[in-house]
């Protein structure tokens, strides 16, 4: 996962806590840093521009 980048802020996924999983919509997958996750950042799936918290 450390060359992957969060869906919401495009950062690195190195630390710990962070997760990627499948969108709810297109079952693509998505990616979010532990930061983004704490503090409940948006995310938009760039395959089909689902939103979620």
């Amino acid at each position: 996962m450390a060359t992957d980048r969060c869906t919401s802020c495009n950062g690195t996924l190195a630390e710990t806590g962070a997760t990627q999983f499948k969108c709810p919509e297109c079952s693509s997958v998505v990616s979010r840093c532990y930061r983004c996750r704490e503090q409940s950042i948006a995310y938009e799936c760039r395959k089909c521009g689902f939103r979620g918290p």
